[in-house]
């Protein structure tokens, strides 16, 4: 098996992130529609805030949200996939570097999904 060239894996790492997007905006374009279809009519008031609207707050209940069909649980979902979407490259840079033998950039890595893990747990807890 050749190894992968460096313009090889910079082809690869481009369409990852192009198929991301396009994938997340599809999916959000798909539940706004769900969501118009399920909800019309409905007249929002943006003067008051109303938290209680915001029911998928979490990965759970957006997955929830999902089996049920839910407008806005797809479209948050279609969000997460773009928020995943720069992860998936940084574990496919990492595995690229393990094939280049490049334990230096590995770490680097590694730190650096450590640290958006870390953020998107909600941060370390004094």
């Amino acid at each position: 098996m050749k190894e992968l060239e460096e313009k090889d894996i910079q082809v690869i790492l481009g369409t990852l992130l192009r198929a991301g997007v396009i994938i997340s905006m599809t999916i959000v374009l798909i539940g706004g529609f769900i969501f118009l279809v399920h909800n019309k009519g409905a007249v929002t008031d943006y003067k008051v805030f109303t938290p209680e609207l915001s029911k998928f707050s979490s990965i759970a209940e957006i997955f929830e949200g999902l089996l049920t069909f839910k407008g806005d649980a797809i479209v948050q979902f279609g969000v997460l996939m773009l928020i995943f979407t720069p992860i998936a490259r940084i574990v496919f840079a990492i595995f690229s570097f393990l094939l280049e033998k490049d334990y230096l950039y590995v770490l680097i890595g590694f730190i650096i999904l450590a640290i958006i893990a870390i953020s998107l747990s909600g941060g370390v807890a004094h």
